[in-house]
């Protein structure tokens, strides 16, 4: 019986990995990701962050898709790296932090190869990030094999757009924010998009203010539906509408929030949706889109391969801040080959709405290329108490960037579970 599993497993992991028949250079890559490559959000930007390192290299791609305990419960990470280390691949991505502590291991098991986890905490230690005080007050992981390293880009940043977009929009003040699973990662997220929108109903709204603010958040327990194992995403959507929020800021990989947005827009109510992870986000129910907050992982992808290729990587934890030299009438990006992340504006925003959004974008470039704000993050200053009241930072007192990255809890004023 077990041979006949090890085949099944083998024949899984074949079909499973996606590469061209005829490669153009040695160049073996492998990207490993939680979802389908299809998804329209988190695991389709890493997709295609592969397809742009095969047309500026000539790699090949391995690629697995839907690596989580729905999908391929059998299915390690070891067994897909395993495939991917005897087909040549010598840079591995595995792309959630779902996948962080198996990274270790299997990079262990493989000190020749090179493996990005995205986005977690493996080589934080290996960054000026954690030192000074603040760095006391946390848990740090333990360092973890010389040949892993993590990037991730201050995505925060465009989740507060995303919180101002809702703001702008929402006429009863009422936000609903979709939550995959809870950790420091998808808290702080949360909690930028909910910053963001205090700011924007404070400084440019004249009949809202940050008090009017209700800011829902619901959990559903991974980073996209599993049947019987997490709450339905498309029921949560129907219930933030049905309970009185106009706009749903998705922080889940898939696109119900937009798809229920669009529903209950062509049925005559005035509901809004951000998505999330992708450029591409806002075409499920244009009509009903104020924007995407997305990621565009391809330069950074091909940043670290060109320096294993040339032998220069060398362990690092990266927290890249987006680009801002461009801020168009079609939102806050550049081109493929220069932002890690960004915002894209959506159909449903008026041309007010959408000035009004270049405008605050302006403020956070200037925040963020300015010196005397140096390791500071736009927004993250107090007074700010975590959500059980517990101060998180004093009045004009910046929040360091470690306790963003760690952050403990939902901040005070937004509704929901912290853990």
């Amino acid at each position: 019986m077990r041979r006949f599993t090890l085949f099944v497993l083998a024949v899984a992991i074949v079909l499973a990995l996606v590469a061209p028949a005829a490669a153009q250079s040695d160049l073996v890559v492998g990207v490993v990701l939680v979802g389908p490559n299809d998804d329209r959000g988190w695991s389709t930007s890493h997709h295609e962050a592969g397809e742009y390192v095969k047309a500026k290299t000539g790699a090949t791609i391995l690629e697995f898709e839907s690596l989580n305990p729905a999908d391929t419960p059998e299915t390690t990470l070891m067994d897909v790296v395993e495939f991917m280390v005897d087909d040549g691949a010598s840079v591995i991505f595995t792309t959630s932090d779902s996948f962080e502590e198996d990274t270790n291991v299997v990079a262990a098991a493989f000190p020749d190869v090179t493996f990005i986890n995205i986005t977690g905490s493996n080589a934080i230690q290996s960054s000026s990030v954690v030192e000074g005080e603040h760095a006391m007050m946390h848990e740090l992981p333990e360092l973890a094999p010389a040949n892993v390293g993590n990037f991730n880009t201050y995505m925060e940043l465009p989740r507060m757009i995303a919180g101002c977009a809702a703001a702008l929009a929402s006429e009863s003040g009422h936000i609903g924010y979709l939550g995959a699973l809870i950790n420091p990662e998808t808290r702080r997220l949360a909690a930028s998009s909910y910053l963001g929108a205090r700011y924007c109903a404070d400084n440019y709204r004249d009949d809202m203010s940050a008090d009017d603010i209700t800011f829902e958040v619901v959990w559903i327990g991974f980073w996209f539906n599993i049947p019987g194992v997490t709450l339905d995403p498309t029921e949560v959507a129907q219930g933030f509408l049905d309970g009185g929020a106009d706009v749903i800021i998705s922080g889940i990989d898939t696109t119900e929030a937009i798809t229920v947005s669009g529903q209950y827009m062509a049925e005559g109510d005035a509901s809004y949706g951000v998505p999330y992870g992708n450029v591409n986000g806002c075409s499920e129910a244009p009509e009903a889109c104020l924007g995407a907050a997305y990621y565009n992982w391809g330069p950074a992808y091909l940043d670290v391969v060109e320096r294993v290729v040339n032998g220069t990587w060398s362990q690092e934890w990266l927290w890249w801040e987006p680009k801002w030299d461009e801020i168009g009438d079609d939102g806050f990006y550049t081109d493929s080959d220069y932002s890690v992340g960004g915002y894209v504006f959506g159909d449903a925003l008026s041309m007010e709405m959408r000035e009004t959004l270049k405008a605050f974008a302006q403020e956070i470039h200037d925040f963020q290329t300015d010196p005397m704000y140096a390791d500071q993050m736009f927004g993250w200053s107090g007074p700010l108490n975590l959500q059980d009241g517990t101060p998180l930072a004093g009045e004009g007192e910046a929040v360091s960037l470690l306790d963003i990255w760690f952050l403990p809890q939902l901040l005070e004023g937004m509704t929901g579970a912290s853990e």
